[in-house]
């Protein structure tokens, strides 16, 4: 059985045993832990330890799943709906250890922990009250005596393969609709943060999920991730990640005609006009650029300012970076550690190119070494850079953001829009008629007006286009459902 810290915050200053992950494969916890997960903020700390997972694995769990399946589905929705209300209470009776461990293993601060923990705690609850909602509708009929009904039918098997920035509640996300409506899923977690999905996974077992109906295998997403999607058994599949890997998986499942759902880059733009105040615009900027190290597909990093507000805007917001100081997210710090050495170097190798290419570091750094102890990149801000610059066009990944200058509202606009991902994009403004234009012509997704581009209501639809995005089925609300179905219409004759 895995060992879990779910009850007493570790001291953060001291080496605890690793914690272990394993599989969960038809109601039972295999696989011998063996691959090292380090601290990023503590790189002489091990963090957790999970088993290197084979496509065998992957097979055995997706025989699992299609064996649970039918039963589950039979079960009514109410009482699918019920257990995950019971995982929920689960995870918000242990959120200070959970918390803790996605700390030690992601990097965030123990804020941005605890908001995820409550984020999959409150995801939980809503797919699981939605066991209680109709799921058809009845509609007139053309013809005497007959009835029309529309319902949703459960798929069957889904692969969920989920990212290591938001590792316990993107899972939550996209395994709560799926089970809720009837399918069994298997979950291929991020390498990097084992233990969340570990946490996720021993709730929903404690709450009384049936064997098979949600399984998880770690490992690679070459071998892993690659078995699930070539998996004739499993109907359809849910993957957040980069984009190269996401059209990789895009044209196997094409291929074999099977659901596919891709949540994929971002490089997400806010435009500050004239008519913006500067403190709070710099403000609404910092909070998308550097909260979560920038490390999320909705963060900030490309700023269009017209003339008027540019000076004042860029010396606030060189002065809000230097209030998102890293550390270790365990001793209070403003802004967590980078995930890996990795990406730390490819952060600082997007910021040394541009410098290089001669752009203008107003604050920040381009050194990719470990540091303190551990991997702490600067909030960085760069201006003067070409519009067609990498460091403009091509996601980074970190805390990182790129100011320019344009000349009006409709050269800012199409700037905004000049980009191959269409995921968040913001405004800054006081005027509700360039606000309304914005949102109507914005080429994203999820369009914020005076507010960061990070963060979703989870009752509400997410999701991209260009690519950012398979832009069909959405991701979070009500809708995320029709993902794990398929609609049928039905002629009652009397």
């Amino acid at each position: 059985m895995t060992s879990f810290t779910t009850e007493t915050p570790r001291n953060p200053g001291t080496a605890a045993p690793p914690a272990l992950a394993h599989h969960l494969i038809g109601g039972s916890w295999a696989g011998e832990p063996s691959v090292e997960r380090r601290n990023p903020a503590r790189l002489d700390q091990i963090a957790a330890l999970s088993p290197a997972g084979t496509a065998a694995d992957a097979d055995t769990a997706v025989a699992a799943a299609v064996r649970a399946q039918p039963a589950w589905a039979s079960l009514p929705a109410p009482a699918r709906g019920a257990i995950l209300i019971k995982a929920a209470s689960l995870l918000e009776e242990r959120a200070e250890g959970i918390a803790t461990d996605l700390v030690r293993e992601e990097g965030k601060t123990l804020a941005e922990a605890s908001g995820e923990v409550r984020r999959a705690t409150d995801v939980l609850r809503f797919f699981g009250s939605l066991g209680w909602a109709a799921s058809g509708e009845v509609l007139p009929s053309s013809l005497p005596g007959t009835t029309v009904t529309t319902r949703r039918e459960p798929l069957g098997v889904f692969a969920l393969i989920t990212p290591w920035n938001f590792p316990l509640a993107i899972p939550a996300w996209k395994a709560a609709p799926a089970l809720v409506a009837g399918n069994a899923v298997v979950l291929k977690p991020a390498e990097l943060t084992p233990l969340s999905a570990t946490h996720l996974a021993r709730a929903l077992h404690d709450a009384g999920l049936p064997a098979g109906v949600f399984n998880v295998v770690h490992g690679k997403g070459r071998v892993v991730g690659e078995a699930l999607a070539r998996d004739g058994r499993v109907a359809g599949l849910s993957f957040t990640g980069s984009t190269a890997v996401g059209l990789h998986l895009n044209g196997i499942l094409d291929a074999r005609r099977a659901r596919v759902q891709l949540e994929m880059g971002g490089k997400n733009a806010v435009l500050v006009l004239d008519d913006a105040a500067p403190q709070a615009a710099a403000a609404v900027v910092a909070a998308g650029a550097f909260g979560l190290t920038g490390q999320a597909c909705t963060a900030t990093s490309r700023v269009y300012v017209t003339p008027g507000v540019r000076g004042e805007f860029v010396d606030a917001l060189v002065h809000q970076a230097a209030a998102y100081a890293p550390g270790d997210g365990l001793d209070g710090a403003r802004m967590g550690a980078v995930v890996s050495e990795a990406q730390l170097r490819q952060d600082a190798a997007a910021v040394r190119g541009a410098v290089e290419r001669g752009a203008r570091l107003l604050t920040g750094t381009d050194d990719g070494e470990p540091s303190r102890g551990g991997l702490f990149f600067l909030p960085t801000v760069l201006a003067d850079v070409d519009a067609d610059d990498p460091v403009v066009t091509d996601e980074i990944f970190g805390p990182v953001v790129v100011v320019l200058e344009v000349p009006d509202y409709e050269a800012g606009l199409a700037s905004v829009n000049a980009s191959r991902y269409g995921l968040t994009a913001g405004i800054c403004t006081d005027s509700l008629a360039l606000a309304t234009d914005f949102a109507e012509r914005a080429q994203a997704g999820v369009v914020k007006v005076n507010r960061p581009t990070s963060g979703l209501d989870l009752n509400v639809p997410f999701g991209g286009i260009k690519d950012s995005s398979t832009n069909t089925f959405r991701e979070q609300g009500r809708t995320a459902i029709e993902f794990y179905t398929w609609g049928k219409t039905v002629y009652l004759g009397v």
